[in-house]
Parts: C-alpha cells; sequence; structure tokens
C-alpha cells in the first residue's frame, strides 16, 4: 500500500509541479502582495491579482498544492457545509437562499477558470448522491426537498431504496437524495492547472519555502522566509487547514481535521458499473460519514473522517483499517479488494461551519471550508483578490470581524470529545 496521495500519480512530475524556478530571486524587490499558502485560495488570488497588474509572490512550504487541495476526494458540491434546514434556521430564508446560492455561483466560477485556462482536470457534472443511513434518514431527504423547491429553487430527486440499485450497488443504505448540479474532478490536476495560469498571468510562485513571520510596519509587511526575506503592501493568508505560528490571529480561528482515503486497485468495468452506475460522487447522510467516487481508471477512492483527529502516520494507518472495514459493509463485493493507496490531510473548520474571507490584523485571508473547499476555495481566493486590488466588495463572507474559538491557540485538544459527541449522535438519530 501506498502511502501518498493516489492523485500525485496522476500529474507528471508532482514534486515539481510549479511552472517556476525553484527558488526565484523574490528578495531583490518589493511585491505589492504576498501570498501565503499554494493551495486553490492562494493560486486563485495570484492569478486575479496578475492578471489585474499587481506583482504578486506566492510562498507555499512544500510542493504547490501538496496540502487538501490535492488530497481531497475532487468532490465539487453543490451547498454548504451547514445542510439547507439548518442554513434557515440560522440565518433565516433569504440569507439562507443567498447563501446557497453562492455555492452555486462558485461552481460556476471553477467551471469558468478551468475552461478559460484549458485545465485538463477531468471535471465533469456528474451530479452527487446522498445515501440514507436509516429509514428516517431518507424521511428527512424528503423534507429536505420540499425545502430546497420552496427556498431555494433548486431540484433533487429521491431514489427508494427498493430502486437505490440504479444508482449505488450497496443494499446498506435506505435511499438516496440524488443532485445533478455537483460535479467532479482531479483535484492535483485542478492545483497544477492553476498554478500554470497563475505564472502564466504575471505571479511569481516560490515552492519549498516557508514563512516563519510576518512583521506588519506602516508601509507594508515583511516577511521572513526559509530562503530569505521579502518586503510587500499587503499579505494573503492562504493557508486553511495548515496554518501555523506564523499567522497566529489566523490559527485561532481555523481547527485543522483529519480527512483520510484510501484507493482500490482499478476496477473491472463490471465491478465499476455495479458499484456507482452513474458515476457520481457519493456520501452518506453520517456526522462521522463515509464518501466515495470513482477515478477516470476505475479505481474506488472512499474516504471519511474516520478518525476526529489532525493527521499522523499512526492515525492514517488506522484509518485506512476503518475505512477498509467501512468499504467492505458498503460494498460487499469488493471486500477482497487490494488497497493501492492510503493517505490523510487536513480541512479547516470554523466556529459556525461557514467559510469566511476579510481582514484580520491587516491581513487578508480566506478559508475555513468544512470539506467543500474546491469550488469555494478557488471562488473566495478570486473575491479577497478583487478586494485587494481595490474594489469596493460587498459579501455575505466578508467578515473583518471574525471571532476566535475561546480557549483555543491551535492545538485543537477538544477534537476527541466532539468526535464523542458526533458519534453519539450517530447511534442515536
Amino acid at each position: 500500500m501506498i502511502e501518498r496521495p493516489y492523485w500525485w500519480d496522476t500529474v507528471p512530475e508532482w514534486s515539481a509541479a510549479a511552472p517556476a524556478s525553484q527558488h526565484p530571486d523574490f528578495t531583490a524587490r518589493d511585491w505589492d502582495v504576498a501570498i501565503v499558502g499554494g493551495g486553490y485560495t492562494g493560486l486563485a488570488a495570484a492569478r486575479q491579482l496578475a492578471r489585474s497588474g499587481a506583482s504578486v509572490v506566492l510562498f507555499e512550504r512544500s510542493a504547490i498544492g501538496s496540502g487538501a487541495s490535492s488530497r481531497n476526494g475532487g468532490q465539487v458540491l453543490v451547498g454548504m457545509k451547514i445542510d439547507p434546514a439548518a442554513l434557515v434556521e440560522r440565518f433565516g430564508e433569504s440569507r439562507a437562499r443567498r447563501l446557497f446560492d453562492i455555492s452555486l455561483d462558485a461552481i460556476r466560477e471553477l467551471e469558468r477558470v478551468v475552461a478559460d485556462e484549458a485545465i485538463a482536470c477531468d471535471y465533469q457534472r456528474t451530479g452527487h448522491l446522498q445515501a440514507a443511513c436509516k429509514p428516517a434518514h431518507f424521511e428527512a431527504f424528503r423534507d429536505e426537498q420540499a425545502l430546497l423547491a420552496r427556498v431555494f429553487d433548486h431540484r433533487v430527486e429521491l431514489v427508494p431504496r427498493s430502486e437505490q440499485r440504479t444508482e449505488i450497488g450497496s443494499d446498506l443504505y435506505h435511499g438516496v437524495m440524488i443532485d445533478e448540479r455537483s460535479g467532479a474532478l482531479n483535484p492535483a490536476r485542478l492545483v497544477d492547472g492553476l498554478a500554470r495560469a497563475a505564472c502564466r498571468a504575471g505571479a511569481v510562485v516560490a515552492h519549498n519555502t516557508a514563512v516563519h513571520s510576518l512583521v506588519q510596519s506602516r508601509t507594508g509587511w515583511t516577511l521572513d522566509t526559509s530562503e530569505g526575506r521579502c518586503a510587500a503592501r499587503d499579505v494573503l493568508l492562504a493557508t486553511n487547514g495548515y496554518t501555523d505560528t506564523a499567522s497566529p490571529a489566523l490559527q485561532r480561528r481555523f481547527v485543522p481535521i483529519g480527512s483520510y482515503i484510501i484507493a482500490t486497485e482499478p476496477l473491472s468495468h463490471a465491478d465499476a458499473a455495479t458499484v456507482l452506475p452513474r458515476r457520481r460522487m457519493a456520501f452518506d447522510s453520517k456526522h462521522f460519514l463515509f464518501y466515495f467516487r470513482l477515478s477516470a481508471d476505475n479505481r474506488l477512492l472512499f474516504g471519511g473522517r474516520a478518525e476526529f483527529s489532525t493527521p499522523t502516520p499512526q492515525s492514517t494507518a488506522r484509518a485506512a483499517q476503518i475505512l477498509r472495514n467501512g468499504l467492505a459493509r458498503v460494498f460487499p463485493s469488493l471486500a477482497a479488494a487490494r488497497i493501492d493507496y492510503a493517505w490523510s490531510g487536513n480541512v479547516a473548520f470554523t466556529r459556525d461551519q461557514m467559510p469566511h474571507a476579510g481582514r484580520l490584523d491587516g491581513a487578508y485571508y480566506a478559508g475555513g471550508y468544512c470539506g467543500h473547499g474546491i469550488a469555494m476555495a478557488t471562488y473566495l481566493g478570486a473575491l479577497v483578490a478583487r478586494r485587494i486590488a481595490g474594489e469596493q466588495v460587498e459579501h455575505p463572507l466578508m467578515d473583518d470581524a471574525l471571532a476566535p474559538i475561546p480557549l483555543y491557540r491551535g492545538r485543537p485538544w477538544f477534537l476527541p470529545a466532539v468526535g464523542a459527541y458526533y458519534k453519539m449522535k450517530d447511534w442515536r438519530q
């Protein structure tokens, strides 16, 4: 079993994914904007800013996109982490509709960038399915279907258990809900394409360059990096689930939580067609959910919050076994399938489980995607870049007063208790 993301092996020369020199001479000049973080958010912002005429340097402490941007399942999903009913309860119908529509705007923006830059990331509108783990969950789907139609003008389809094998080759679930608007892609190829697009626009990308500290003065910022000192007028923090002590204010607001994935050997065409006949993105209705999909070469990628923790090699190994057992429960016919890959990565959660962008202690930021980041990160990265460039941007997700999480300083000591709470909810509901 290979302990790295399957996606990395689909991009030639992944370790040098950025089309730039290893250590460009970024110390020889002052920059308009320095971006910390080379995932979707930072790359989309770099592209947008460079296209507007700004001088931009982006720092990534490892390979470009080597965090969650190349480790996720490649599911481009409609909606936020919070379900539609909870959105309405928290924000009221009008604002909930606006927030839901933003998720659709984000998908349209992603599709536009992929098309404009000719990024070969295997993007397809596959739709997604959510599988009901209990009969009561399918009844809740009926309520959600009605709410989506009435408040959000959004159509989903329900498929009862008696017919669900047209969508999923499993008898474990109690019906599924289908949303045709979601999509699928290869996340590492998207990162590679965004990096190339940013560089074509004129941004300088410095990978394998860590930012150790940021100091603000009256004239701008000084960044101390592993390869020298850099000066910039503005800074954008695009570190999301990998935020560290270089930006303590943001670290107190983003909680890194591990997500874990395994990938099988390539399945036969017949087995792949049985497992997910329409090749949709899929996830179930638990809090400790499973999510799964087929890759272009018919591997089944099967992931989830197998441990409510930040990843380590030990937790990744434990999670791989949990996911293998879960895969066998969902798809007994694949119980003997070889597992070729296992990996993990951080997603960033916020206190309110919503994404945010804005300005904190003088630095711009965007993040907190709560596992729904492919389209939203690309969208918010470009949006906050427009604000940095001087546009007056009014937007529901722009937040210059994002509150820190009480008693939290960057070490998520409370995750075991949170995990136990959600396990109990899965058992009771």
